[in-house]
């Protein structure tokens, strides 16, 4: 059986030294660095993923690249007497993945409309670069597509913000079910802020 073309895109991500990959997003992100935040692209750098996670290249759907500062929170050091290690400084992580603070910015930006998913694609020392994928959910042909119309119903209002994209969903803790998940559900504040 031949394989897709996206298969071959796909292996080539999984092993980019080897495929070519690497070298490319060297020179890619010598110009990621130069650009905004949040840039609109005319196609998806992963052609795979995106449609594995639901793009079509018709109109109402578009991609935006969104860079995203790597580390924890930076927090200030304390004017008071105590130990270093009492201070709680370091390693002051947010609730959110970075991922998650990405399909925010990119919404916020976007206010018509509504992220269907991201995927990751690059990342240096200091940022990561995440492309998301937006849906008008007004436009024509996102309401007559079958396979997207869905977006369009009033309960997908603010999906990046309310946690229900992927990366949403996995960071309230609702990916996997059985022991260990017993407090997040049905939310991650009920059970008194316990799930997490």
């Amino acid at each position: 059986m031949a394989k897709s073309m996206y298969a071959y895109v796909r292996e080539a991500w999984k092993k980019p030294a080897d495929s070519g990959v690497k070298s490319l997003q060297w020179h890619r992100m010598q110009v990621w660095r130069r650009e905004g935040s949040v840039v609109r692209v005319e196609h998806p750098t992963r052609i795979d993923r995106a449609r594995n996670l639901g793009y079509k290249a018709k109109q109402g759907v578009a991609v935006v690249r969104v860079k995203i500062r790597r580390g924890g929170r930076r927090k200030s050091r304390y004017v008071r007497a105590r130990r270093s290690i009492r201070m709680g400084k370091n390693r002051i992580t947010p609730a959110k993945s970075l991922q998650r603070m990405a399909e925010e910015r990119a919404s916020v930006k976007y206010p018509n409309m509504e992220v269907l998913n991201s995927y990751w694609v690059g990342q240096d020392g200091k940022q990561k670069w995440f492309e998301v994928i937006l849906v008008d959910t007004h436009h024509p042909a996102v309401l007559a597509d079958k396979q997207l119309a869905w977006i369009g119903r009033g309960t997908s209002r603010g999906r990046a913000e309310r946690g229900k994209t992927s990366a949403g969903r996995k960071g309230r803790g609702m990916m996997t079910r059985g022991r260990g998940t017993e407090k997040t559900r049905p939310s991650i504040r009920s059970h008194g802020n316990l799930g997490k």
